[in-house]
């Protein structure tokens, strides 16, 4: 049977960290890895519109010797006919060895894997799991702090519905002394079931606050997302809270000097541009991480390392 990655859970803790290893060896050693996929292929099936993640998994195939092939949206595809994605996926375990799924429904790719004979890979469900970009997190952690150990983490704006935080948060609960501070407004706290059944079950230390600049003296890394203007239910407690949420070069003199600022992406107003010189920020770092992790992911999956 083929091993799927539908949630970041999926992995235990030893395998992330072997993982990561491939992937420091990739960044380190690249030509090693040029064709070793040689002759296999890699299906996206993408059925909602994507540029980061689609794109960072077709280069990560091609990168790797391997071909891509795939659609980018469901219009493109025989879902627009009525197909389910039962059938779709059956077919397509006949023309690839691998692929990676997004999907506006939550659980679709986890229905795909019982009915592929080959690895699915979850790249995105509605606002339930993004594994491929926790472990994109995780290892621009681990390369540019050294460690995933003994870090208190800051979220900052978008806490409730950003599913990116709530997969950050889950794995790294399983790494020892992390320490969370949740900036946030009130009505976009993180989700009750985040607080009772992960970090208070796991006896996790974290803060809930308001501002971000009186909480930005202790962060190791602050991860950024964005204040959505849809979330609030009228556009004067927007207005009041919007720019306490926006990082600018102002809040940053707050920070440590190592601090890592990171972000999903895509952004829109929540890190000012005067900020991507700052040496701290590494948003566009961790996109090009999102490269390497993959391609181990994918070798892993096909069983190549």
């Amino acid at each position: 049977m083929p091993r799927h990655i539908i949630s970041p859970l999926d992995l235990s803790v030893d395998e992330m960290k072997d993982l990561f290893d491939l992937a420091d060896d990739i960044v380190a050693n690249p030509g090693k890895y040029a064709e070793i996929c040689h002759g296999k292929k890699l299906a996206t099936l993408f059925y909602e519109p994507s540029t980061r993640t689609r794109l960072s998994f077709e280069a990560a195939m091609l990168n790797l010797g391997g071909n891509v092939l795939g659609f980018a949206t469901a219009d493109s595809s025989s879902a627009a006919k009525g197909e389910s994605v039962s059938d779709t996926i059956r077919v397509v375990s006949g023309y690839a060895d691998i692929c990676a799924m997004r999907h506006p429904k939550e659980g679709a790719p986890m229905v795909a894997s019982r009915f592929s004979s080959i690895p699915i890979i979850n790249a995105g469900d509605g606002g339930h799991n993004h594994p491929t970009q926790t472990l994109t997190d995780l290892l621009t952690i681990r390369s540019l702090k050294g460690t995933l150990e003994g870090l208190t983490i800051g979220c900052c704006g978008d806490l409730k519905f950003g599913r990116t935080v709530h997969s950050l948060v889950n794995a790294m609960v399983r790494y020892k002394n992390t320490k969370f501070v949740f900036i946030s407004p009130e009505e976009l706290k993180i989700p009750d079931y985040l607080r009772r059944e992960v970090l208070d079950a796991g006896n996790i230390e974290y803060r809930e606050v308001k501002k971000l600049e009186e909480n930005m003296p202790g962060l190791d890394v602050l991860y950024m997302t964005r204040v959505q203007r849809e979330r609030f239910f009228n556009e004067e407690d927007y207005i009041r809270l919007k720019d306490s949420f926006i990082l600018d070069k102002k809040k940053l003199e707050f920070a440590k000097p190592d601090m890592l600022i990171m972000h999903p992406l895509p952004r829109v107003n929540e890190i000012s541009t005067e900020v991507d010189d700052d040496p701290r920020a590494v948003y566009f770092k961790q996109a090009q991480y999102g490269v390497y992790v993959r391609m181990a992911l994918i070798l892993k999956l096909l069983g190549l390392a």
